[in-house]
């Protein structure tokens, strides 16, 4: 049995007075945000969220025919990785062979690498990773005759010294013109399947493909964009199945970020081929969301699908006005090194003010217009609601990733910021 994480005041603003804690004994603390118990800034998750998040991915992906196996470089969180399993994952993606073993310690025995691996150390530890885990199934991504040319070479070179036959499960890439990783023609992915089939080192059990790069947040250009890398790679697994070169009992084909997922669903099921077809939805952030970058692409979804609701942003950071320097301006405890700003600036949600238990929504013309290290500019019109110091505000942001990467902690709330736990990261 998994002896329970126990978090410390190692793991930034838990409190300095506390002892090492479960995360089932935090949530007998008594602690609230409100209340001050922690100190700011602090990321949050709130649970309803969460398990509303949770459920309606499962549901989703299960009403369009496929397994759902989230990214996990989000959030790295074992935590967080077994609520998804327990909600019905299939298994866990992942991107590197690093990420990969962090998965399988959270309980995951299905993982896909949406990454080429090739490296002597990568494929060793894969290797005695997957030699060391019963029932362990990974598959990484192949885009190359010159990656699997490395894959041989290590296995001739293992085989010859600690005696290691290791055939490694492979999905080959599909990519597209300017974009990221993966074959840029059908007739490449064509020639490379063929060395895959016929390789000693690798078994072809699929295609994978990832349309993210191709989505503007513009619905009939990102519908017109991503059609093609659909048509191509639907080309390539009736090309895959009519030569008999994809191994196992069933074709896996794998697809989908957390921005235009549904334009490649119609790959994920529905092809009519002579080996049964299975989709992989790999989507991540939705387990989060976020109050920017995926908000917007999300309402294009409920639009396209015809969805009442889809899904709620669970993660915040709670800041503190430090400072209220001149009309206009105040300074929050909360900077680069606490919340995301490679899409656009933080946005503010909820103020508390000082002593209050309570939070309400933020004036609209409130504004994060740039970031230090260690402090937020909050800009304010003085003629109407001013933040004082002491004040509570929550900030919420765009692309949930690249918030927890820094914290290697994160307090589980309900919706009266009582904290119910708490989660940590593992991002090295």
């Amino acid at each position: 049995m998994t002896t329970p994480y126990r978090f410390d005041a190692h793991h930034k603003n838990y409190p300095a007075h506390a002892p090492a804690l479960t995360s089932e004994e935090i949530a007998a603390q008594g602690w609230n945000v409100l209340a001050d118990d922690l100190s700011y800034p602090l990321a949050t998750l709130r649970r309803s969220a969460l398990a509303h998040n949770l459920q309606w991915m499962q549901a989703y992906a299960r009403r369009k025919g496929a397994w759902l196996a989230p990214h996990g470089k989000t959030t790295m969180s074992p935590e967080l990785f077994a609520m998804q399993l327990e909600a019905g994952a299939w298994g866990l993606t992942l991107a590197t062979v690093w990420q990969a073993q962090t998965g399988v310690a959270a309980g995951a025995r299905r993982i896909l690498i949406a990454n080429q691996v090739l490296a002597d150390a990568d494929l060793d530890a894969l290797d005695a990773l997957l030699a060391a885990t019963a029932g362990l199934q990974v598959c990484f991504l192949v885009d190359s005759v010159a990656q699997l040319g490395c894959i041989e070479d290590w296995r001739v070179r293992r085989s010859n010294g600690r005696g290691s036959a290791r055939v490694f499960d492979v999905l080959l890439e599909m990519g597209f013109e300017g974009g990221r990783t993966g074959c840029r023609t059908l007739e490449q992915a064509q020639a490379l399947a063929l060395a895959l089939h016929h390789s000693p080192a690798v078994a072809l059990c699929g295609i994978e493909c990832y349309e993210g790069q191709l989505g503007t947040c513009d619905s009939a250009h990102d519908v017109a964009a991503v059609a093609p890398l659909v048509e191509r790679v639907q080309a390539l697994l009736r090309w895959c199945d009519t030569q008999a070169l994809i191994a196992g009992d069933v074709t896996l084909v794998s697809a989908g970020g957390s921005a235009i997922f549904d334009l490649v669903m119609p790959l994920l099921s529905g092809l009519d081929m002579h080996k049964p077809l299975q989709g992989v939805l790999r989507s991540g952030c939705y387990i989060t969301h976020d109050q920017g970058h995926y908000r917007r692409y999300l309402q294009l979804v409920e639009q396209r699908e015809g969805l009442a609701s889809s899904l709620e942003p669970a993660l915040e950071v709670w800041s503190l006005v430090q400072s209220v320097p001149e009309p206009g301006l105040a300074l929050l405890t909360c900077g680069r090194r606490d919340i995301s700003s490679d899409i656009e600036m933080p946005l503010p949600q909820r103020w508390a003010p000082r002593g209050a238990r309570s939070a309400g929504a933020v004036p609209p013309q409130w504004k994060v217009t740039a970031l230090n290290d260690q402090h937020a500019y909050l800009r304010f019109d003085p003629q109407g609601a001013v933040p004082a110091l002491g004040d509570r505000v929550s900030l919420g942001l765009s692309h949930p990733c690249t918030t927890f990467d820094k914290w290697g902690w994160m307090v589980l709330v309900d919706d009266d910021w009582g904290v119910t736990g708490a989660v940590h990261t593992c991002f090295g």
